[in-house]
Formats: structure tokens, sequence, C-alpha cells
């Protein structure tokens, strides 16, 4: 069946005069014939799962290695998850889903492998050759490095796609990008502005989301206990709810009770301070947002509490001495794999090498490599094995 291009959908009539319209999208950077039964951010969703790089993301590493388990989160289990988050609350607050979902499934694909370990080595490694920052490399992927089209490179995605992708950048490289695309994806950040409302839920969705999927595999890993979580006061306060109701309950059942209440009560937050800030800064259209300050919230005792809880990881759990030894191995594997490629440009696939740039080609192979492959290579070509 083919619809008109100005075909009214149920989504249509649900979004709120300040989200972002497909029809009203700033478009692509080489123009392409809509599709007939699909919006713009639907499209780019499409292009995004179809994607190499989205693949790949199902062995790259959160906090524990690939090999560690199967039933640890990775970037493609964690992504999935800010998309759901982000469309729950994206369709309560009136945005628009499908945009949301993409810039979900597409914020981490610049990630390296070994999560942000790897980020450090390649950055470390490119400092004479312009840095490496993953948040950049996402977007870098979707505009340059997958190949699957004859007219382009990339993946030719909306502007309002790409905008949300790019939800951090320096003044030196938002420069450059501007220099390249002027008044594009960078042009906020030089000019003070805010993305989209659904970039910026994507962000806080992002947020939520790691904070308690690293929770359950802390838990879950050993690592840390619940009797550790209870020191912090939003875990412990709905640790002892569902102790109140079940008592006798334990075990996975009562981390995964005490985990889905806090995820609800954060949901439930972020959409009342979210719909009370865009009441306040009477905002009425999509430009409106971008002008204000940041809109998507928490309230500021959900936000402190939030905190709290990163902390918390951040004391216990990404810097406990089991993850750091990980990460000695994992730092190794790719600082030996970069000097090994910028040495010899041959041992890079021919249809990675870039002669104008090969330091940035070495960091783009490396960084699109999954946990496993990075570790297999890096054992073909120096003859050491660094993890069982």
């Amino acid at each position: 069946m083919n619809l008109p291009p100005n075909a009214t959908t149920m989504t249509d009539t649900l979004r709120a005069s300040y989200a972002s319209h497909p029809a009203s999208s700033r478009g692509r950077r080489h123009p392409e014939r809509p599709a007939p039964t699909r919006s713009d951010y639907q499209r780019d969703r499409d292009r995004i799962v179809h994607s190499s790089a989205f693949r790949r993301l199902v062995y790259k590493t959160q906090v524990f290695l690939n090999h560690e388990g199967d039933l640890f989160r990775t970037r493609l289990t964690h992504s999935l998850e800010v998309a759901q988050l982000g469309r729950s609350i994206g369709r309560s607050l009136g945005l628009d889903e499908d945009l949301i979902e993409t810039v979900a499934l597409a914020h981490d694909l610049g990630h390296t492998p070994f999560g942000h370990a790897g980020q450090d080595v390649l950055n470390d490694c490119m400092q004479a050759h312009g840095g490496f920052e993953h948040n950049l490399q996402s977007l870098r992927v979707v505009d340059q490095l997958e190949q699957r089209y004859p007219q382009f490179d990339g993946l030719n995605l909306s502007f309002e796609s790409r905008e949300g992708i790019l939800k951090h950048c320096s003044k030196r490289d938002a420069l450059r990008l501007e220099a390249l695309e002027p008044g594009g994806v960078a042009a906020r950040f030089l000019a003070g502005g805010q993305p989209s409302l659904e970039a910026q839920l994507c962000n806080l969705a992002d947020e939520v989301a790691y904070n308690a999927h690293d929770v359950d595999d802390g838990v879950r890993s050993g690592l840390i206990t619940l009797e550790q979580l209870e020191q912090v006061p939003l875990v412990k306060r709905f640790l002892d709810d569902t102790l109140t109701e079940y008592p006798h309950l334990t075990g996975k059942r009562l981390l995964a009770e005490t985990i889905r209440r806090m995820l609800s009560e954060q949901v439930y937050d972020i959409i009342a301070a979210t719909r009370r800030a865009i009441q306040d800064a009477g905002i009425t259209t999509a430009d409106d947002a971008r002008a204000a300050g940041p809109l998507v919230r928490f309230t500021p005792a959900m936000r402190q509490a939030s905190t709290e809880l990163k902390r918390f990881l951040f004391a216990n759990l990404y810097r406990h001495a089991a993850v750091q030894d990980k990460r000695a191995s994992a730092e190794e594997v790719l600082r030996d794999l970069f000097q090994i490629y910028l040495a010899d440009p041959d041992k890079l696939p021919a249809d990675c090498a870039n002669p104008e740039d090969h330091p940035r080609a070495c960091a783009d192979y490396i960084a699109g490599m999954t946990d496993r492959y990075a570790l297999k290579e890096h054992e073909r070509l120096t003859g050491k094995k660094l993890f069982g």
C-alpha cells in the first residue's frame, strides 16, 4: 500500500506542538526522495538497525569485558534499554518516539572495545593527531564510515538524528565541524543553544539506564552487594519498599523488583519535572525548546539522588580492583594494536586504509572492533594472550 507522503498517522495526532516533526526536518546532507510509508526519522532508525556498527555493539562491553559472561550488559543491550526508556517517557510528553529511538540506538556507535578504557587509550594515542572522543566518533560512523550506499558515504541521516547523536563536543571540534558544515550539527555548541527535546531526553535516559543496569550487573557479578547499596538512599528506599511488601523475597527477584521500582520512579519524576519546565518556559514549538536552556530534567531531589548513586558506582564498581585489573590488560591490547597499525599501514584492511590520514584510519579501525576481535587480533599480531 502506497500512502501519500503527507498522510496523517496516529503518531501525528499524539505529537505535541513542541516535538520534532519529520515534515519540518532540516533534511539530509544528500537529498533523497521521501519514503512512501516511513517518516524520515523512521527511515533513520531502520538505517541504524541495519548498519554494521550497530551489529557490532553486541560484542562491545559496558563495564564487564565480553568474555566474562553472557548475562552482562553490552553496548547493544544498553542501547535497547535507553530506547525503551526514552520511548516510554517521550510518549507521555508527546515527543517524536521514532527520533528518540533513532538517537538512542545510535548514541554508542562510536564506542571502542573495552568501554571507557578503550576511549582513553585511543585518545592518548591520537593526541598528536586530533585526539579521539567516542561521541564524535558516533557521528563519524553515521556520516562517513558506514559504506552501504552507492551515492554517498555514511548513512545520510536527517539533521535531527545527527544532532542528537552529537550530544557533546569540545570547542575545538565544534569549530572544525562548523567549518565543514556551516550552521550544521556543531553550531549549537558555539552559539549556546540546545538540541531537540528528543535528544535531551535520550541524554537523560542514557544516565538512568546505565545506573540501573550497572547496579544489576554489579550485584550479579559479586563485585558489589545489596548490603553495600543500602548506603545509597535511592536504592535503599526501593529495597525497603520491596521488602515491606514482600518480606521473604531474596536474590534475583529482590534485586529485579528493587531496580524496577527505582526505574519507574525516575521515569515518573522526569515526566513531571519536564512538563513543568516546558510549561514554565512557555515552550510551544521545537524552535522554542532549542532556544531555551535544558528542559528535560529530574526534579532537584531526584537529581541529587541519581548523582549519589553514580558516585557510589564509580567508587565501588568502576574502581573495583577486579575491574581495574582487566582495564590494564585492555589498555595494553589497544595500545599495542595502534602502534602496530601505525608502523605498518599494510596491516590495515585495504578498505580501511586512508593514506591522507593514516593515524585516523588506525583509530577508526580499532574503534570499530568488538572486544573479542581486538583480543584475537592482538594475539595474532603479538603472540601474547592477555585474557584467559
